[in-house]
């Protein structure tokens, strides 16, 4: 039996709007949760906004609110913005709420009357912006490592944790358990910290200078200090210490943090747990940082990215698999749009959407919407069978998953999409569909095709569940089965013969940059185009292999209107490439002609067709005119 899976995000600190760092965070944690949905376990997810501090007090001043006027504010887009990328989390939890409050109060005076909590006079470095202490060997040149400022030497007396207590019980724990902290680095990161002597952990703000917090339950005169109440989120919303989910939940426990808050989630609350006599959480998953113009996002540093725009601008099923593909968890990467683009053109118009729309337009051209018999026999006789292939990718895809390896595990279904697009570019179903002897053929390749198209809506669903659900409709797949089940995936064949589909749509249009991107952002783009470019070395240009070659044969692509395919002799050998120039030439203006070819471009594939090469021609606005050759010459002579 699957055992239960309950995965949380750290909850998020009310002092600012969502930006890219906390979407990435609740879409790669929507992300394990729709996995494990998919292997049939029972999961719980939990996100939501941490409310109390310094730095909201001081925001909601800046604003005009109350403090409790604010929170309610920037909670809500919160609340109201993860519906809108497709996450659906099972308990959205409030650090205000009464409940999560009496939870807070119960283990602040369990642990105290435990003899773990004392009161004692401090004096040390405070960091306002992240509301703590830090030692000198924590600090940068002298200044917080995440906010670039000097912290301020204030003297107090306070409430602190005996946390240095349970320095070698955390020690041995984790060593105990090698997957407790992962990537491996953090884990060796916390080994490391734990090297020194650890100080007890200040739990208590006076109210003389911050009242937006919860009471001491042993002390009036003071609040919590913001981690002592925000970390028990994780167990106050599953009903510690009686409720049913906590029983059936917590043992299962998966938290979801980016590595600026590694200290608190893997030193301070596994101390805090083991006070409180409660089990350690299972797992802490920790990613990088998305970095915007080569240096962290960051309110203070104004390159913060908004989610709400890049959703409406790219759609929500496009950005979800633009940060699940191109983060590596646990590393840091890059954030433009022009990636963005790059990949929804590359792998989701080009690759997944030309697919789709390549294997349901043949198969309504050649069966009139009705899926054919397929006999079973073919697959030996032809070796044309898609599901070995299938089968190594959804073990592949597994696999990842598990790791948190999100980038891998698409990676493994994009393979597969590869081998799809091959297997057409082979079998030719255009060519099979002329000859009547080869039909049983022909529809045991739509056959394969179709149920390849299945296993691949299947896997794409915890990443894209809109464009998993839109592909399903149009294989015919009932709604209300849930067909993105791992077991279900498996069985194949699944679509029965004679099931009438509906036509087929775009998944993903490709998009023009230009269309979207701000001038600044096309920089590169207007100097390609400028009138005159860059000189370059000579032994640049003889890089460049330029070749005569005749076009034997031109057709225009599918589903391609700018498009022409043309194979080309050239000297002793054919090959195909493919020219965006449809639109100015018919097939037959082209055919016999001789004309330039750059011969030594790197292979890539258009629509599904693989050009090895590139002609030149001269294209202004409306106007384009291919290189040719005024005099004979032989097909593969070499320009100079």
């Amino acid at each position: 039996m699957t055992a239960p899976f309950y995965i949380t995000t750290p909850i998020y600190y009310v002092n600012a709007k969502p930006h890219l760092g906390h979407t990435y965070t609740t879409i790669a944690t929507d992300v394990a949760r729709r996995f494990h949905d998919m292997k049939g376990a029972e999961t719980f997810m939990l996100t939501g906004t941490d409310e109390h501090g310094d730095k909201i007090v001081k925001a909601a001043e800046k604003s005009g609110q109350s403090p409790r006027e604010y929170a309610d504010r920037i909670s809500r887009m919160f609340a109201e913005l993860w519906p809108e990328l497709n996450i659906h989390c099972d308990h959205f939890i409030r650090t205000t709420d009464a409940d999560h409050i009496s939870v807070v109060i119960g283990i602040l005076q369990k642990i105290y009357d435990n003899g773990d909590i004392y009161y004692s006079e401090y004096e040390g470095l405070y960091c306002f912006d992240c509301e703590r202490f830090f030692n000198e060997r924590e600090l940068v040149d002298g200044k917080c490592p995440d906010h670039g400022k000097a912290p301020e030497t204030i003297k107090e007396s306070n409430y602190f944790f005996k946390m240095s207590r349970y320095q070698q019980w955390l020690v041995d724990t984790i060593k105990q358990n090698p997957d407790m902290i992962r990537p491996e680095r953090y884990k060796n990161e916390v080994l490391s910290f734990l090297k020194e002597p650890l100080e007890d952990l200040c739990i208590s703000r006076p109210k003389s200078r911050l009242q937006w917090g919860i009471t001491l339950p042993f002390d009036d005169r003071y609040v919590t200090y913001v981690w002592f109440d925000a970390l028990i989120n994780y167990i106050s919303a599953l009903g510690y210490p009686d409720g049913e989910n906590f029983k059936k939940f917590w043992p299962h426990s998966h938290h979801v943090v980016a590595k600026d808050i590694l200290k608190p989630h893997g030193i301070y609350w596994p101390t805090m747990l083991r006070a409180a006599g409660i089990d350690v959480y299972k797992n802490l998953m920790v990613h990088g940082y998305w970095n915007v113009e080569d240096s962290k996002m960051s309110k203070s540093v104004g390159n913060v990215v908004d989610p709400e725009y890049l959703r409406k601008t790219y759609s929500t099923d496009a950005i979800r698999y633009f940060l699940m593909r191109e983060m590596v968890f646990g590393l840091d990467s890059s954030f433009s749009e022009s990636a963005i683009i790059n990949r929804i053109n590359s792998d989701l118009a080009n690759d997944l959407g030309n697919l789709f729309s390549r294997v349901l337009g043949m198969f309504h051209k050649y069966f009139k919407s009705t899926v054919p018999e397929c006999d079973p026999g073919m697959k030996n006789d032809f070796q044309l069978d898609l599901n070995a292939d299938a089968q190594t990718a959804i073990s592949g895809f597994c696999s990842a998953m598990e790791n948190f390896e999100f980038h891998k595990a698409l990676a493994a279904v994009w393979e597969y999409i590869g081998k799809m697009n091959k297997y057409v570019d082979v079998t030719a179903p255009w060519e099979l569909a002329k000859k009547k002897e080869a039909k049983t053929q022909l529809d045991f390749v739509i056959c394969n095709l179709l149920e390849g198209l299945r296993v691949v809506s299947g896997l794409i669903y915890p990443v894209m569940p809109e464009t998993a659900a839109i592909m399903q409709k149009h294989l015919g797949m009932a709604p209300d089965k849930p067909f993105y089940l791992i077991d279900e995936i498996r069985k194949w064949p699944q679509i029965p013969a004679n099931r009438i589909l509906p036509k087929s749509i775009s998944l993903f249009p490709r998009i023009d940059p230009e269309t979207i991107l701000k001038p600044e952002a096309s920089a590169s783009a207007q100097k390609v185009s400028s009138p005159v470019a860059p000189e370059i070395e000579f032994d640049d240009f003889s890089k460049i292999d330029l070749r005569s070659a005749k076009v034997l044969h031109a057709e225009k692509i599918p589903k391609a209107d700018k498009l022409l395919k043309l194979d080309i002799d050239l000297g002793g050998h054919t090959r195909t490439i493919v020219a965006g120039i449809a639109k100015f030439y018919s097939p037959d203006e082209l055919i016999g002609k001789t004309i330039v070819v750059l011969a030594n471009l790197k292979p890539a594939k258009l629509m599904g067709v693989e050009s090895k090469g590139m002609l030149l021609a001269a294209v202004e606005n409306d106007q384009c005119s291919v290189a040719v050759l005024d005099r004979d010459m032989p097909a593969g002579t070499r320009l100079k």
